[in-house]
């Protein structure tokens, strides 16, 4: 059996831009994808604390050390700047393997988006 599980967790990040003319998409920085294990092209679900929106999109690398949280596409009517994220990926695995996978759970600087 196969199920859901939680792979990667971006808790409390900033929305640093906002780009309705973009293809689609969500901006991160590499280095906040690299700590999550999320790949360029990754399925993201986007959690905005400040309104209630859940969407999902894909991940796009960012310029490293700067924090960028962009949404890009229709995304961008999702957020405001300033608004707090909350960015989880997911994967299937056998159940039994599900039991002893430990996620990728990323806690930055809520303020600057940056490791710590």
């Amino acid at each position: 059996m196969q199920i859901e599980v939680v792979k990667s967790k971006i808790h409390r990040v900033k929305v640093t831009g906002a780009d309705l003319n973009y293809v689609g998409s969500i901006t991160i920085d590499e280095d906040l994808m690299d700590a999550a294990n999320i790949i360029r092209g990754e399925k993201v679900q986007i959690v905005n604390n400040n309104n209630g929106e859940r969407l999902e999109t894909y991940a796009i690398p960012g310029p490293r050390n700067t924090g960028e949280i962009t949404l890009n596409g229709a995304a961008a009517r999702k957020v405001c700047v300033g608004d707090v994220l909350i960015l989880i990926t997911y994967a299937h695995m056998d159940f039994e393997e599900a039991k002893t996978f430990n996620p990728s759970l990323v806690f930055p600087n809520e303020e600057t988006n940056m490791l710590t």
